[in-house]
C-alpha cells in the first residue's frame, strides 16, 4: 500500500492547489510592481518607460512565480509554460486576436461609426503596450493556468470551460461601464474562446497572445474603450459612435455583438479541432455529482446580474466554492 503524507494528501487536494497558487501569484505580482515602482522612481527614467519596465517585471515575477509553485506541489514539469513551440503558438495567438478585432472594428466602420482623426507617434503606443502584455500574463496565468487547468482534471473540458467563463466574465463586472450584457460577452469572447485556445494548444503561451493581440489592437492601435476602462493613448485617435449593439457603447468595441459572433465562430473552429484531434477531456466525477453540478451553474448564471455588488476575490470564490461543495475534493 502506498504510503502518502499529509503533506502530498494535501497538495492532491484541487481546492488547496487552486487557493495556494491564486494568493501567491496574487501577492509576488503585486508585490513585484510596488517594489520596483519605488526603485524606478529614485530614477529620471521616462514614466511611460517605468511602467513599461515595471510591466515586464511583473510578468517576469508571475511567470517564474507559477513554475516554481506547481513544480513543486504538483511534482511535474510545468509544460503549459514551456519554451518549446513558443514563438508558434505567439505568433498563431497574435493572428487570431489581431483578425478578430480588426473585423470587429471594420462592421463598426462599415456602419459609418468609425473615425480617424489624427495619427500619433508610436511612443503613444508604449502604455497600452505595457498594460496589454501585463494583463494577458497575468490574468491567462491566474483563470487559464490555475483555475481552468485544475477544475479541467476533475470536472473535464466542458464544464471547466463553462465555470471559467462564467468566472471570468462575472469578475469583469467590477469595471466601470459593465453590465451583465457586457460581462456575457466577456465571458464569450475571453472565457470561452481563450479555454478552448488553451486545450488546443495545452500551452499558455496561445491564450496569453490572443488576449494581448486583442486588447492591444481595440486600445493601442484603434483608440477604442477596453473593458469599460479610460482611454489610455492610442496611435490613432479615433471617434467612435453609433447603435450599442455594434459599438459596444460604453464598455467597448468587446460589448458588441459582432464581437460575440467573430469570437464564437473562432471559438467552435478550435472546439472542432479539438475534438478531432481528441483534445478534450474527460470528467472525473459521477454522473449524480454532474448533474448537481450543471444545477449549480445554472443557479449560479440566474444570480449573475447580482455580482457586480461582490469584490473579484468573492466573485470567483463563490463559484469554486458552489462547484466544490458539490463534487468534492479528495
Amino acid at each position: 500500500m502506498e504510503n502518502i503524507s499529509i503533506k502530498q494528501k494535501l497538495f492532491r487536494n484541487p481546492f488547496v492547489r487552486m487557493i495556494i497558487g491564486l494568493l501567491i501569484c496574487f501577492a509576488v505580482f503585486i508585490i513585484t510592481q510596488h517594489l520596483v515602482a519605488k526603485l524606478l522612481g529614485l530614477t529620471s527614467l521616462d514614466k511611460d518607460f517605468r511602467n513599461l519596465f515595471k510591466g515586464i517585471m511583473a510578468s517576469i515575477a508571475i511567470i517564474i512565480t507559477y513554475k516554481v509553485i506547481y513544480r513543486k506541489i504538483e511534482n511535474r514539469e510545468v509544460t503549459e509554460m514551456a519554451i518549446k513551440g513558443i514563438a508558434k503558438n505567439l505568433t498563431l495567438g497574435i493572428l487570431i486576436g489581431v483578425v478578430l478585432q480588426f473585423l470587429t472594428v471594420l462592421v463598426i466602420y462599415l456602419s459609418n461609426g468609425f473615425k480617424i482623426v489624427s495619427i500619433n507617434p508610436v511612443s503613444f503606443i508604449i502604455i497600452p503596450l505595457t498594460v496589454a502584455f501585463t494583463v494577458a500574463i497575468f490574468e491567462e496565468t491566474v483563470i487559464r493556468g490555475i483555475l481552468f487547468r485544475i477544475i479541467e482534471e476533475k470536472l473535464g473540458s466542458y464544464l471547466a470551460l463553462l465555470i471559467s467563463a462564467i468566472i471570468f466574465g462575472a469578475l469583469h463586472l467590477i469595471n466601470p461601464e459593465s453590465s451583465f450584457i457586457s460581462a456575457a460577452c466577456v465571458a464569450v469572447e475571453g472565457g470561452l474562446l481563450l479555454g478552448a485556445a488553451y486545450i488546443y494548444s495545452r500551452n499558455l503561451w496561445l491564450p496569453i497572445a490572443i488576449h494581448f493581440a486583442w486588447n492591444f489592437m481595440q486600445s493601442g492601435i484603434f483608440g477604442a474603450i477596453t473593458s469599460g476602462n479610460e482611454k489610455t493613448s492610442s496611435l490613432l485617435v479615433t471617434q467612435i459612435t453609433g447603435s450599442k449593439l455594434i459599438t459596444g457603447g460604453t464598455f467597448g468595441p468587446e460589448g458588441s455583438v459582432q464581437a460575440i459572433i467573430f469570437c464564437l465562430i473562432a471559438t467552435i473552429v478550435l472546439m472542432f479541432l479539438n475534438i478531432k484531434k481528441n483534445k478534450l477531456m474527460k470528467p472525473h466525477i459521477g454522473k449524480q455529482k454532474m448533474n448537481a453540478l450543471i444545477s449549480i451553474t445554472v443557479d449560479f448564471l440566474t444570480i449573475n446580474k447580482r455580482l457586480s455588488s461582490y469584490s473579484a476575490t468573492e466573485i470567483g470564490a463563490i463559484a469554486i466554492k458552489e462547484a466544490y461543495s458539490v463534487i468534492g475534493v479528495d
